[in-house]
């Protein structure tokens, strides 16, 4: 996965932000709210990978450590409620 310059600007929104929804955040770049979802699911798995490269090196042993990145864990988070209400809702 790499990281281009909507997952940036979607990163800095979302770090400036983290309640904006999904439909919000589509208007502040240019893809859909589902596309908004998959890219951040997508940022927050590279994160926790990075996040146990990290504390490996840091305790030089191998850890399999499951770091949360807060703020965008919540918005996730958030964004799949906001889904599972829509897909209720329009029963």
């Amino acid at each position: 996965y790499r990281v281009d310059q909507l997952d940036k600007r979607l990163l800095d929104i979302v770090q400036e932000n983290a309640e904006l929804t999904s439909e919000a955040l589509s208007a502040l770049v240019p893809l859909s709210p589902s596309a908004v979802q998959r890219r951040l699911a997508q940022a927050e798995f590279v994160a926790r990978g990075l996040a146990s490269i990290e504390s490996a090196k840091r305790t030089g042993r191998h850890v399999s450590a499951a770091a949360v990145v807060s703020k965008l864990q919540a918005r996730l988070d958030k964004a799949r409620a906001q889904t599972r209400r829509k897909a209720a809702a329009s029963r």
